[in-house]
């Protein structure tokens, strides 16, 4: 049975744990995906006291945490020119590993780098070639560490220029031969340069875990992302394409952004669609 889960980034900037964990279960959510952040209780130097803390937190309202995304990615980019920014990104990836074991997660989000990037400014445009090997590279430093902890690696689809085909990703994944290395798939992150049904069905096993969103394709720029079930995503079509891949794990709500008035009534919105899509619900007609 797929589940339900929510990001953090759907919950504004600042809220506490502990009151987005009171609202994500308030909210019919079963997991909530968290994410590595450079200081605070799942930082780069917090202690494993710190990290249970949080998780006892979700665990004492019913929460599971199965992935750990990272907020220092699109900073630390692996694809970078800086050897010393590349290096930087695979320490920092190795500890994302580590606090997912801690929180008990299997599955950690990462961000490939990039070949450009439109809403960075003045982001570095790195050759593809280049962009590749480097990417090949860092990720490689980061596989044993991946299988000592028993966590997955997963990749995900982004607006990078890069790995931006269901065959490349899927030829780029089983480069690295290894079980701990797969996809975290975005349904709405590919609307804009394809149909996610038809990625879903060429990356089969290698994808680990699945994230919500919805797009409008004739907007073709951020603004276009919008509510679950309101942009062009074929939400029928890839949910059968899951269920014909045996996928049986955490889809979860990435709404980003937030909205500005009665911001929290994007997790109550998102859990409704969440539950339409999921066939948890039906309406009476």
């Amino acid at each position: 049975m797929l589940k339900k889960g929510i990001n953090l980034w759907a919950f504004p900037a600042g809220t506490s744990y502990k009151d987005m964990f009171t609202i994500a279960k308030d909210a019919g959510f079963e997991g909530i995906e968290l994410s590595l952040t450079e200081e605070g209780p799942l930082g780069l130097k917090s202690s494993e006291k710190d990290i249970l803390e949080v998780k006892k937190m979700a665990d004492d309202m019913g929460l599971q945490i199965k992935s750990f995304a990272s907020d220092l990615a699109w900073g630390n980019p692996i694809t970078s020119s800086d050897e010393k920014i590349r290096d930087d990104a695979v320490s920092y990836i190795k500890r994302q590993l580590e606090v997912a074991s801690i929180l008990n997660a299997d599955t950690i989000l990462l961000v490939p780098g990039y070949v450009g990037v439109d809403f960075i400014p003045n982001s570095e445009v790195i050759y593809y070639e280049d962009a590749y090997k480097r990417a090949k590279e860092c990720i490689s430093k980061v596989v044993d560490t991946a299988e000592k902890f028993k966590v997955a690696i997963g990749i995900e689809n982004v607006w990078n220029k890069f790995l931006i085909s269901a065959m490349e990703m899927r030829n780029f994944i089983d480069e690295f031969n290894s079980d701990y290395v797969g996809s975290y798939f975005d349904v709405g992150n590919v609307i804009y340069m394809g149909y996610p049904e038809q990625w879903i069905k060429v990356l089969g096993k290698r994808i680990k875990k699945v994230h919500f969103k919805d797009y409008r394709r004739e907007v073709g720029t951020l603004s276009g992302f919008v509510d679950l079930l309101a942009g062009d995503v074929n939400y029928p079509a890839v949910v059968e394409a899951l269920k014909e891949i045996g996928y049986d794990d955490f889809c979860t709500g990435e709404m980003i952004p937030a909205y500005k008035y009665y911001t929290y009534q994007i997790i109550y919105n998102t859990s409704a669609s969440m539950d339409i899509i999921l066939g948890r619900k039906k309406f009476p007609c």
